[in-house]
């Protein structure tokens, strides 16, 4: 007689119990999990703790949005970091005071050699210091800038899109080289102003220039060019997120026209016409191109905005699909 040794349903020794849920494969377990290679796991490793959460946020917030308590947060970690920067490069300034000052100088040493006399002074004792502080700063502000530029930027461009994206980057490499470039052209058109302003000393006098004037009037003039350089590129930049449309530029041309005339004129104030056309050439260039690509990229925006009400459109007029289409 065969006896059945099958244990019962429960026993011990047999799997799981009844009313218990079955444990799932080894196989069906590595289907669920997702695969992650070696090269992102040392990838992974090699990053930064820091950098990892700024990609996972980026991942949770693909659109950059953020209440407006992040946002000033953001504002203030941007300046901060510029801040930084500007007093580095003020710090390094301070070594670099006395060539910087020697060449803004040196077109009072060219009056001087063309029988004018004109001379730097300085009407107390502590204003060399100042003085010192001022040219710090100014060469600060300009060593920095591709810091503070990069941080001008980086406060836009989360809320860009990925191509928009594309152009900040490009707008950022722009922007560098045209403020530095407007700071040297100040510089060479330094000479001219001063020359000019020198020959109208009468004979016999002499020109106590004083050094506290002299010096900020000339580095807010090459901050100015730097910035009149810098400008066009930052319209681009406002129209692109939508801040600045083409119609609101082109309404206002005439006020354009004006500032770059009147910059072009106090760089030539000997009123050479063909020395400021030289200068606002430039200028009327970079603000006409500027303005062209807002117009471009205003009708490229109203056509895919016109698009996708169109498609809209079409689907409301369609109706609703039946099921079998979902």
């Amino acid at each position: 007689m065969s006896m059945d040794h099958t244990p019962p349903e429960g026993a011990p020794g047999t799997g799981a119990p009844s009313g218990a849920p079955e444990r799932p494969a080894q196989g069906a377990l590595a289907q669920d999990t997702p695969a992650v290679s070696r090269e992102e796991v040392r990838e992974a490793a090699a990053t930064p703790p820091g950098k990892r959460r700024k990609r996972a946020r980026r991942k949770d917030n693909p659109t950059g949005e953020m209440p407006l308590r992040e946002h000033l947060a953001e504002l203030r970690n941007r300046i901060i970091k510029s801040g930084v920067a500007i007093a580095l490069g003020t710090v390094l300034g301070f070594f670099l005071y006395e060539p910087v000052m020697g060449a803004l100088a040196q077109p009072l040493k060219d009056a001087e050699q063309r029988g004018i006399l004109a001379s730097l002074n300085f009407d107390s004792v502590g204003q060399s210091f100042d003085i010192l502080l001022q040219v710090g700063l100014f060469i600060g502000v300009v060593v920095a800038s591709p810091v503070w530029l990069y941080q001008i930027w980086a406060f836009i461009m989360p809320g860009l899109k990925a191509q928009e994206k594309k152009y900040a980057i490009v707008f950022l490499s722009v922007s560098i080289p045209l403020f530095v470039g407007g700071v040297v052209i100040g510089y060479l058109v330094l000479p001219q102003a001063v020359q000019f302003f020198t020959a109208l000393i009468p004979d016999g006098g002499t020109n106590f220039i004083p050094a506290n004037v002299y010096i900020p009037f000339l580095l807010r003039l090459f901050l100015a060019f730097g910035a009149a350089l810098v400008l066009p590129v930052l319209m681009v930049g406002l129209n692109m997120i939508g801040m600045l449309p083409a119609r609101t530029i082109l309404n206002h041309w005439r006020i354009t026209v004006f500032l770059i005339s009147l910059i072009a004129a106090i760089a030539a104030p000997g009123g050479d016409a063909i020395t400021m056309f030289y200068l606002a050439a430039p200028l009327f260039t970079l603000f006409g191109v500027a303005i062209v690509l807002c117009v471009l990229n205003d009708r490229r925006r109203n056509r895919r905005r016109a698009s996708t009400e169109a498609d809209i459109e079409a689907e409301i007029a369609a109706g609703p699909k039946p099921l079998s289409e979902l």
